[in-house]
């Protein structure tokens, strides 16, 4: 449940108390289980959910039970992450017209943003319409059709028409009126299926729209439809056996990450401008990475989803995923309308208004021993984007943070209980799913607790430490990995591969957002050498800061997007799969 008290600091409900943590070695935490692909995984896929030795097995060789370790004795447990700036008598009734759309940096060879959309609509070049039609061609390609899952082809045509009468008549309803959108199929959205990137049928029968997609249309925007995401958003890689694999629009040989990697796809790929994404564990911020898109995921509850069902109530965000900065922020701040009916979302500031363009005190705190835990190419890139940001007005301070190792783990274990929970069957699922389903059903309750305790002492610790730096932003790499290179090949991808050691590497710097519910950022600051094929591979850097400060976030963002995208395709460019989404609907 969510504390709506005023906590310890005024103008917030849910405040943790601002007090510093124990001071830890931090050393990553070695893994060792078994990596499983092929035929062993589909034994052990079959096995797990007769055999409950195995899941138990498995739970303990992950390192969960090492959280019995620790001395928690002080801490509550805290089971929700919500932390609130109370925004008085801030006005909430807003639409699409009270955003302001601050243009981002304009290169050449980059993919287009909703203005260029907006400028073919209103000089009549370009109809919504036909952009529409264009579209919908393009995701029943082979090339294409593994980011997108359920559309409505009539649905799509019909919001296009309106959009483009609209236009007709000067009565368009401001930036985002006929932009195509898509919807990771993790939120519901009236007459879709939902699957969760499964076979299974998880539709509300209610025939609902989430808020946030409402404020969206409500815009104007044409959806067009559902997009692909790893099975029930359970990896970092976006390898999907049942319903396709979308190929890093980079490099064909790499993930384009996950879970949201038909959103990323899609939208690296100039298919979609914006889309949204669903972030439990990195899931927005890792395939923004992989793919050299912008990925925001909001403070926990801020965006919100109601009526959908959260599988992963505690840990799991709604936010945008966008080409550029510009587009970001101004899909973030429609979608995230306080809803009225939502006890939390409703309590949450209006996000119409952006705050001062020069934050008062630009401050990035870095802990060096976990920041350094990246891949040397990684590093290099990122240590490069730090300097710059530094040469434009950042402070850079070291800071402390404990017990890393140990909050990953208890990540981990939460989200995997939570899904576990509402999803109990294991019928229809992938083999790497019914194990890690398997596995987090297995987790005792004395556990779970401990895992909400170290939540405690871990946001306590974060209060002290934006307490003492106002402003604070801290940054790291956003996953350690140049990418995931697809090491099985086409086997890998037709039968699924389950490298739980990979994936908690993958997810080293993501997981802490998630589970004290702070706003995090991913911005593409620069490319690395492929181990195969052609394409460079993009490196994201990654911000997270204090509950509410999505607004500080976006400035460090269109800070860090200015050097990425200025000095040339040495950086940044699109990738070569790259569709002309405007060309084409002009054919």
């Amino acid at each position: 449940m969510i504390n709506f008290d005023v906590g310890t600091q005024k103008g917030y409900a849910g405040y943790p108390k601002a007090e510093e943590g124990p001071t830890t070695e931090y050393k990553s935490a070695p893994t060792s289980n078994p990596v499983l692909r092929g035929l062993p995984l589909a034994i052990a896929g079959s096995a797990i959910g007769s055999i409950g030795a195995l899941s138990g097995f498995l739970w303990s060789n992950a390192g969960f039970r090492t959280l019995r370790d620790l001395d928690l004795s002080g801490y509550e447990p805290r089971y929700d992450p919500t932390v609130i700036p109370l925004a008085g008598d801030s006005d909430h009734a807003g639409s699409a017209t009270k955003v302001t759309y601050r243009p981002s940096v304009k290169v050449s060879k980059r993919q287009y943003n909703i203005a260029d959309y907006n400028a073919a609509f209103e000089t009549g070049k370009l109809t919504p319409t036909a952009v529409a039609e264009a579209l919908l061609e393009l995701s029943k390609s082979t090339e294409h059709k593994a980011a997108f899952l359920d559309i409505k082809k009539d649905k799509v045509l019909a919001a296009a028409a309106a959009a483009t009468k609209r236009f007709q008549d000067g009565q368009a309803l401001g930036m985002l009126d006929g932009v195509p959108i898509g919807i990771k199929d993790e939120v519901d959205l009236q007459g879709h299926t939902m699957t969760l990137g499964s076979v299974r049928d998880f539709t509300d029968p209610r025939d609902i729209t989430s808020w946030c997609i409402q404020k969206w249309q409500e815009a104007g925007c044409v959806i067009i439809g559902k997009l692909n995401m790893h099975e029930l958003g359970l990896d970092t890689t976006g390898n999907n056996p049942t319903t396709g694999t979308p190929l890093n629009p980079h490099n064909p040989h790499y993930y384009p990450g996950g879970s949201s990697s038909g959103s990323a796809y899609a939208v690296a790929a100039g298919l979609l401008p914006i889309a949204l994404g669903v972030d439990g564990g990195g899931s927005i911020r890792i395939p923004s990475a992989f793919c050299g898109i912008y990925g925001l995921k909001p403070s926990h509850n801020r965006v919100s989803r109601s009526p959908s069902v959260n599988t992963a109530a505690s840990c799991s965000t709604v936010g945008p995923m966008a080409s550029n900065m510009a587009d970001l922020e101004y899909a973030y701040r429609i979608m995230a309308t306080p809803n009225p009916s939502d006890p939390a979302s409703a309590l949450f500031p209006s996000p119409f208004t952006p705050t001062p363009t020069q934050p008062t005190n630009k401050t990035i705190g870095i802990y060096k021993p976990y920041f350094d835990t990246a891949s040397s190419y990684v590093l290099k890139i990122c240590k490069e984007a730090l300097s710059q940001l530094q040469s434009a007005g950042y402070q850079i301070i070291d800071i402390h943070l404990p017990h890393l190792p140990s909050g990953q783990l208890a990540h981990a274990m939460t989200i995997l209980s939570e899904i576990s929970c509402t999803t109990t069957s294991l019928t229809g699922l992938s083999p790497a799913n019914k194990i890690l389903l398997a596995v987090g059903g297995h987790t005792p309750a004395t556990d779970f607790l401990l895992a909400q305790k170290l939540r405690t002492m871990l946001m306590q610790h974060l209060a002290y430490l934006f307490q003492k730096h106002p402003g604070l932003l801290i940054v790291t790499p956003t996953t350690p990995l140049a990418g995931w290179h697809i090491s099985g090949g086409a086997a890998d991808l037709k039968r699924g591969v389950s490298d739980a050691n990979i994936s908690l590497n993958n997810m080293t710097y993501v997981w802490m957002a998630n589970f004290l519910g702070c706003p995090s950022l991913s911005v593409p600051v620069g490319r690395v050498a492929p181990m195969q094929g052609e394409g460079r591979v993009p490196v994201g850097l990654m911000a997270m800061g204090e509950w509410g400060d999505e607004d500080g976030l976006i400035e460090w963002g269109r800070c860090a997007e200015g050097f990425a995208w200025g000095e040339g395709e040495e950086k940044m460019a699109r990738p070569g799969k790259w569709v002309d989404l405007l060309g084409v609907g002009k054919q």
